[in-house]
């Protein structure tokens, strides 16, 4: 190669094209998180499930497919991204026709908490950090951001029309919706994803032959061997438990919170449940602007700056959406919309950053599927908690204020990781 991005001529780099086919990819897998929080409602008024044994499903869920972020990490260097992505869609594939037809609150647990969760993990954890670090040597956290928002986009862009259809119609309607979308996908991936640039002879974008690192006699280690020498490597270290824990409250005040309890608090308080979707999706463009902002501005300013701010706002406007729900002020229930959107999936960037100037670009990866592992931890809680408190309070208000509280705590932790940037000069 003559250190260019290409042996040959090209008018579009192939990259782009990866970044878009994992964007819809994403966005199915999402998708299919996202309905959730839509079929909270119909599972207890179809099957008289308690709503605390409901949310006990998608707290194994967000849990699972968070632990699984660092083996995902290790699998895709072992066997390679696309055919992680083709198994990970044909596991949520199996798990939304075997919903179709569930009818014991165990197999809402098997096919929601495990299979669906397993599926959810291959692209919901370190794909976008494994497309970008591999495909792109600039604009990374560009390419980070917006493979964010489409994770962001696809877990809120889709309630209105999920809740309309299962007022008007069956929440197995919205199922099937999704199902067809992953049939779709499954030879796309098969035909034009790929892993790496050198397949196809060329470099990451940006790169020139100097920066690349002949890997290719290297030989393949064991998947999980590798994924809990990097965590060994993390625990020794402080700025990988800061990470951790800021991740732990993240995930609590985001997916576990508001992406499941979010519509049924709305619904709680009177509000229409296609009208809480809608504030939902609403949420959700602003959340897609906020996230490739970040993605920009952590190409260009500290860090753990971004995250202070990120995770203090989020904080206050968590304070107050329960006077919000409680005035029914729509006013002021699209300001927390707008305001709360901006910051939802923000905090990625930043964190991928972080573990990438820490531990270096290839093991950084796999230290954000650990992070990430506290990250939905954090969500798990928040799911059960909210459906639990629910029950025990009659309402919402102590889960959303508890989650305010602990983003406030969270910026106390990301302000304290000490700045290094040894590794990353070095990656």
């Amino acid at each position: 190669m003559d250190g260019h991005n290409t042996l040959r001529p090209q008018k579009i780099y192939y990259g782009w094209i990866v970044v878009w086919l994992t964007f819809f990819a994403i966005l199915v897998a999402a998708g299919i998180r996202s309905i959730t929080s839509v079929i909270i409602l119909p599972l207890e008024q179809e099957f008289e499930w308690t709503r605390s044994s409901i949310s006990l499903a998608f707290a194994i869920n967000l849990t699972l497919y968070g632990f699984s972020g660092p083996f995902i990490a290790a699998g895709m260097e072992r066997i390679g991204i696309t055919k992680m992505m083709v198994y990970g869609m044909v596991f949520l594939n199996i798990g939304l026709i075997v919903s179709l037809i569930m009818s014991h609150i165990w197999q809402l647990y098997l096919v929601w908490g495990i299979l669906i969760g397993i599926g959810c993990g291959v692209y919901l954890t370190v794909l976008a950090a494994r497309v970008a670090n591999n495909w792109f040597d600039q604009r990374r956290g560009f390419v980070l951001g917006l493979l964010m928002a489409s994770t962001a986009a696809g877990q809120v862009i889709f309630l209105p029309l999920l809740s309309y259809l299962s007022e008007a119609y069956s929440w197995r309607i919205g199922i099937s919706l999704f199902l067809i979308l992953g049939i779709v996908i499954l030879p796309l991936l098969a035909l034009w994803m790929k892993d790496h640039p050198k397949e196809i002879g060329l470099l990451p974008f940006g790169a020139t032959q100097e920066n690349i690192v002949d890997t290719k006699n290297e030989p393949k280690t064991n998947p999980i061997k590798v994924a809990f020498q990097v965590l060994g490597d993390g625990v020794r270290s402080v700025p990988f438990w800061l990470l951790s824990i800021s991740f732990f409250i993240c995930g609590f005040s985001t997916v576990g919170l508001i992406s499941t309890h979010f519509i049924p608090a709305s619904t709680h308080h009177g509000i229409p449940e296609v009208h809480a979707a809608s504030l939902l999706a609403f949420m959700g463009i602003f959340n897609i602007i906020g996230t490739m902002l970040s993605g920009w501005l952590s190409d260009r300013f500290d860090s753990r700056w971004l995250l202070f701010w990120y995770y203090g706002l989020r904080g206050l406007s968590l304070l107050v959406l329960p006077y919000a729900l409680e005035m029914h002020s729509y006013l002021l229930l699209i300001g927390f919309a707008i305001f709360y959107g901006l910051d939802w999936i923000a905090t990625v960037p930043p964190t991928i950053r972080l573990a990438s100037d820490y531990f270096g670009k290839e093991k950084g990866v796999t230290i954000y599927g650990w992070v990430f592992a506290a990250h939905q931890v954090g969500a798990g809680a928040a799911a059960f908690l909210g459906g639990y408190f629910y029950e025990i309070f009659h309402g919402y208000t102590v889960s959303f204020i508890s989650a305010g509280l602990l983003c406030i705590v969270a910026t106390l932790f990301v302000i304290s990781i000490k700045k290094n940037t040894t590794v990353s000069k070095a990656a």
